[in-house]
């Protein structure tokens, strides 16, 4: 073995062992929160370690493939980030509609609150002109 070998397979072991610390501490934010949000960027941060441990192993064994597959993995989380992301922004427009617009600045200015159609100034809406045969 030489001293570059050696010193790669040095670096290799020290890189498994950050890459392992990393992904329980990343574990425990997605268990433990708080906000959605917060375990999402959790998520795509576990793929992203991940993505580190198969270039590792393909470091290692030196089979090509691996890279393959951390470049799919890649792009597979980037989409699953990007759904959760709009998740959350279709949440944050439902709650503002229904409570207030107290998130107006999270939320698109599409979702802001409008009035409700047929209303007239007696407070008789659609459904009661049609009781009353009006």
């Amino acid at each position: 073995m030489t001293a570059a070998e050696a010193i790669l397979s040095w670096v290799l072991w020290a890189a498994l062992l950050i890459l392992g610390l990393s992904f329980l501490l990343t574990v425990w934010r997605v268990i433990k929160g708080p906000t959605l949000p917060d375990r999402v960027l959790a998520l795509d941060m576990l793929v992203g370690i991940v993505i580190g441990f198969i270039a590792l192993i393909a470091i290692r064994t030196g089979f090509t493939l691996y890279i393959d597959i951390a470049i799919s993995l890649g792009l597979v989380g980037f989409l699953a980030t990007v759904a959760f992301a709009r998740f959350i922004l279709s949440r944050v427009r439902r709650e503002e509609t229904s409570e207030g617009p107290h998130m107006r600045l999270i939320a698109a200015p599409s979702a802001r609150r409008r009035k409700p159609a047929g209303k007239r100034k007696d407070g008789a809406g659609p459904a009661v002109r049609r009781k009353a045969g009006k």
